[in-house]
This record gives C-alpha cells, structure tokens and sequence, in this order.
C-alpha cells in the first residue's frame, strides 16, 4: 500500500466509525453550541458591539471543541486495542499521522460549518465570506496538524484528557492570536492584503509544524 493510500484509508476508517458512534462529532458540536449560546447572552447585555468579541468567541468555541475531538482521536484507537495494529501494520508511521489529523480536520470542519451560520445569526455579522473562510480554514489545518501530534504524546498517560490541553494551548498562541487578528479585521472591514503579516505567520506556522510532526511520529508513537 502507497503512502497517500494509507492516509485515505485511515481517514476512511475514521469517517465510518464516527458514522457508526457519533462520538467525536456530538460531543463537539454540543460544545461548541453550548459556548456559543453562552458567550452569546453573556456578552450582549454588557458589550455595545458584538463585533468587539465575536472572532475571540468563534475561535475559542473552536478550539476548545476542537480539543474534545483531539482527546478521543487515539483514545479510542487505544480502548479497543486497534492503535498497536495499526502501529504493526507495514506502512510508514507518518501515514497514522496524516490519516489522523486530516481525520480531525474534517470533523472540525464540519463543526464550523454548522457553528458558522449559527454564529452569524447570534450576534448579525457577515461572516459566511469566502475571506472569513479562509481564515478558519488555514487555523483549524494549523490546530488539527499540531494538536493530533500531542493527542498521540498524551494518549499514553494517566491524566491524558488533563495534559492534552496544557501542551497544546501554549503552542496555539500564533496559530490563535493570528486568526482572532484576522477574523477582527475582515470584520472591520480590511482586507487580507492588507494582513498579509498574520498570513505569512499562519502560514509559517502550519508548514512548519507539518514538517516537524512528520520527522517525529514516528518516535513519538515508540514505547
């Protein structure tokens, strides 16, 4: 099996299992509704503007139901034993990597396409355009491509569902601080060109963090 076939087939896999369960997806779409909801009437009796805090609520209902997800990546493969087939299986180690983190992608994905229009109803903003799209999709490819690397450190520990979020928020600082940036100022009314700076930082970012979880899967899923 090729490189690029196995990937297919592990995102394939993970697609028809969470069909079957809904216990990836559910548990974050409840979340991030539920934060939405509550940032929702938290902040409209006290802030004159929604505009002023809707890209911090979007990206924080995001990554905090994005780690939900992360959390039961591995978890799962762990409970029922499939993980160390799938660590036996001749292919190379990094396709478990991508397999996985395109896995994440497309469920966080998803969520954001439900979360999106939602949010735009709530708080009466345009940001269903092709710019705010964007935007979200270079940060969550950034979220899924380092978070799936730490999901796979902190499956093997004790406080896992603990210690995932303490690695990976600090990490997400550029990729986070960028798209709040962004998604602010095409709210403002810039355009992109106009931030081209958080661009290039995102896009850094992605590209970097991409390469280094390539080279280090596969030691980081040694015993």
């Amino acid at each position: 099996m090729g490189f690029w076939q196995a990937v297919a087939a592990i995102v394939w896999k993970d697609i028809r299992a969470e069909l079957r369960t809904k216990d990836i997806f559910s548990s974050m779409m409840v979340f991030a509704l539920l934060a939405t909801v509550v940032f929702n009437f938290a902040f409209e009796l006290r802030v004159p503007d929604m505009k002023m805090v809707a890209p911090g609520i979007i990206w924080v209902a995001v990554t905090f139901a994005g780690t939900l997800g992360l959390n039961r990546a591995f978890v799962i493969e762990q409970d029922k034993g499939s993980l160390a087939g799938l660590l036996l299986a001749p292919m190379d180690r990094a396709a478990i990597y991508f397999g996985k983190m395109l896995g994440n992608l497309v469920f966080m994905l998803v969520v954001e396409a439900i979360l999106l229009p939602l949010v735009m109803i709530f708080f009466n903003l345009p940001i269903l355009t092709g710019s705010h799209v964007l935007v979200l999709l270079l940060g969550t490819y950034g979220f899924a491509a380092v978070g799936t690397i730490f999901s796979a450190i902190a499956v093997n520990t004790r406080a896992r569902e603990v210690l995932l979020p303490i690695l990976i928020f600090p990490v997400l600082i550029p990729v986070l601080v960028a798209g709040v940036k962004m998604t602010g100022g095409l709210l403002d009314g810039e355009t992109l060109g106009s931030m081209g700076n958080w661009l290039q930082l995102i896009g850094i970012y992605n590209v970097v963090f991409t390469v280094v979880a390539y080279l280090t899967f596969g030691f980081v899923m040694e015993e």
